[in-house]
């Protein structure tokens, strides 16, 4: 009996890979540019329009909702119809989904340089853009889960569920942290105020991290990695714990920010206990996710996406255990508002984020333009683009790290008669040399990134320069291939 493939909806999958792709340069770009003012503040060039306190918002915004956010929806809207075995509940609605995005972007890249903010971190935008934003997403989750409850398979799979986690999750943080009073079409005041303000702040904050940049793409993670390996995942029964134990959990820890305010000290404590046992789901994801490779580690020698999909994963672990480290009060009294909180941010952002969803792309991108998976123009390039990546990495978080203790140390100490030994501008000039390694990590990181567009580019022309990238052994449905 042969079964027939069915009809995948693949044009709104096409247009948010190459969104991602754009978005991508846009927002590390504005990054780049604001380590470039850190380094050397005379190129903000006095137009006020582009100072830091205005860009700062755009990246990251950009970074995290265009680029980070097209990819999600990509893989999302790519994942549930190859797992589901089904088209999208409806193309019009998901194109809606694409271009109401789109237009959220483009009201942030307007509002944000003309400061026009709620100066709320990750919730900056004011409240006509949080209502489109709501439309947007409510449609996002109709698409989603209706594709779901139309499946022709009666499993789903557990990119799914992190998918699922992604949209439920964002929706009930971005509804009750963007709660306010509009006084004007472009200001509002939020409903809550003083310490109650933030912890919802960091209840949204620190969970948007949970969820958009850590529930979303662990979906990626989970069928990607097994995709481009050609392995089923390490242990599916794993892969359900790492779901329930990270939803669980991750929703008390936003306190942590906290420290050392006027927030209960009973809440601190809560925030930093529960980001210490985070730690143990977090690790078996990371260990599910690289164990997969299992009887393939030669892949790593030969195949450049595995290696950013892997390397990605390992970032993951890292930051993932940094962050509830940082979490501990002695820690975090000598690293909160220093570089070291930067380091640990690039850290998740760069090497896991980042990396993924350019794994991921690599992998999707000549399956949606009529190609088979890894044939992209230049296997070459992918390789340059990894090394450049994770070079770029290395460099600025190692860098964020040094001027992050050097900050906390020289801000705490004090001379035998009790008074400060440094001032602050003092600090701040023995900060610059790694303002500068952070500069030039960054320009690697972004060269890495213009080395991915133009092998994008070259792939949608139908060109091809080198060997392709193909596993030795046939790519199984994640939703078949779940072993224990």
């Amino acid at each position: 009996m042969t079964v027939e493939e069915p009809t995948y909806d693949l044009g709104v999958v096409r247009y948010f890979a190459i969104a991602t792709i754009v978005w991508g340069i846009v927002g590390m770009g504005v990054g780049l540019l604001l380590a470039g003012q850190l380094a050397w503040p005379a190129l903000n060039f006095d137009i006020a329009y582009l100072s830091y306190g205005r860009l700062r918002p755009l990246h990251t915004n950009a970074v995290i909702f265009a680029f980070g956010g097209s990819a999600l929806m990509a893989s999302a809207f790519y994942v549930v119809q190859r797992t589901c075995h089904t088209p999208l509940l409806s193309r019009g609605l998901a194109w809606f989904v694409f271009w109401g995005w789109q237009l959220v972007i483009l009201s942030a890249a307007i509002t944000l340089p003309l400061g026009i903010t709620t100066s709320k971190e990750y919730a900056e935008l004011e409240w006509p853009i949080d209502i489109l934003i709501t439309l947007v997403w409510v449609a996002f989750a109709i698409s989603f889960f209706g594709t779901i409850a139309k499946r022709k398979v009666e499993h789903i799979y557990v990119a799914n569920w992190f998918f699922g986690a992604l949209i439920i999750g964002v929706a009930i943080l971005h509804i009750f942290n963007s709660l306010a009073l509009p006084v004007s079409m472009t200001k509002s005041y939020s409903i809550y105020s003083g310490s109650v303000d933030a912890m919802v702040q960091w209840w949204y904050g620190h969970n948007a991290v949970g969820f958009f940049l850590t529930a979303g793409f662990l979906g990626i993670m989970y069928y990607f990695v097994p995709k481009q390996a050609g392995r089923p995942i390490y242990s599916y029964r794993l892969s359900i714990v790492h779901f329930w134990a990270l939803i669980a959990i991750y929703v008390w820890a936003g306190p942590h920010h906290l420290h050392y305010t006027s927030l209960p000290d009973w809440a601190q404590s809560l925030g930093m206990a529960m980001s210490l046992v985070l730690l143990a789901p977090s690790w078996g994801g990371m260990i599910n996710g690289i164990m997969t490779l299992s009887g393939a580690w030669d892949k790593l020698r030969t195949d450049p996406i595995i290696k950013f999909l892997i390397v990605s994963i390992s970032f993951y672990g890292m930051s993932t255990f940094e962050g509830p480290m940082m979490s501990i009060k002695t820690i975090n009294a000598l690293s909160h508002n220093t570089d070291w909180t930067i380091g640990h941010v690039h850290s998740g952002a760069l090497g896991w984020v980042a990396m993924v969803t350019m794994g991921a792309m690599y992998h999707l991108i000549p399956i949606l333009f009529g190609r088979k998976a890894g044939e992209m123009y230049s296997v070459k390039l992918i390789n340059l683009h990894f090394w450049l990546a994770t070079l770029g990495t290395v460099i600025y978080i190692a860098s964020m790290w040094v001027n992050g203790l050097l900050q906390g140390l020289m801000w705490r100490a004090t001379s035998i008669d009790g008074t400060l030994t440094y001032s602050f501008a003092e600090a701040v000039e023995a900060s610059y040399p790694g303002y500068y390694a952070r500069f030039i990590g960054g320009a690697i990181f972004f060269i890495g990134m213009c080395v991915m567009a133009f092998n994008v580019y070259m792939t949608t022309q139908g060109k091809t320069r080198d060997e392709t990238v193909s596993p030795s052994t046939p790519m199984l449905e994640p939703a078949t291939a779940g072993g224990a």
